[in-house]
């Protein structure tokens, strides 16, 4: 499902995959541009763990986020109400969410979601960033 202005998980704010996603979520959400497939999970899943990464409450987020500002505006917010994280703690969470499917506890879960992909995915679906990709029409990086 194509969701325009809706970021891959790829991108980064501060160097961090995933969060400029969860902030065009909250946008889109705010201005009603979000589809309910995507509404059902708001605060769950990536974007829970996002914010127990930076020690953020999620409605606290959802607040600010809707007050306006750039991404490293509010990223930088993120770690005044939390915590900043360090070069490698960055370095780690990047790669494990860039991994999040592959071979860990989430794996039977993506391989029963992957499966409603088109047929030409079926079988190289390795991680959960590569599913939301082939999801919303980009190419899965597939490694």
């Amino acid at each position: 499902m194509n969701v325009p202005n809706l970021r891959s998980p790829y991108d980064t704010v501060g160097g961090i995959v995933y969060i400029a996603r969860m902030f065009d979520k909250i946008r889109l959400n705010a201005a009603g541009q979000l589809p309910a497939d995507y509404t059902a999970n708001l605060g769950g899943g990536f974007d829970a763990r996002a914010c127990q990464f930076l020690h953020i409450d999620y409605p606290a987020l959802v607040t600010r986020v809707k007050q306006g500002s750039t991404d490293d505006e509010i990223l930088q917010w993120c770690f005044t109400q939390g915590q900043k994280p360090s070069e490698a703690e960055i370095e780690i969470w990047s790669e494990f969410l860039k991994k999040r499917g592959w071979n860990d506890s989430g794996s039977e879960r993506l391989a029963q979601v992957a499966q409603k992909l088109p047929p030409q995915w079926h079988g190289k679906i390795h991680t959960f960033f590569d599913l939301i990709e082939a999801d919303e029409g980009r190419t899965p990086r597939c490694r």
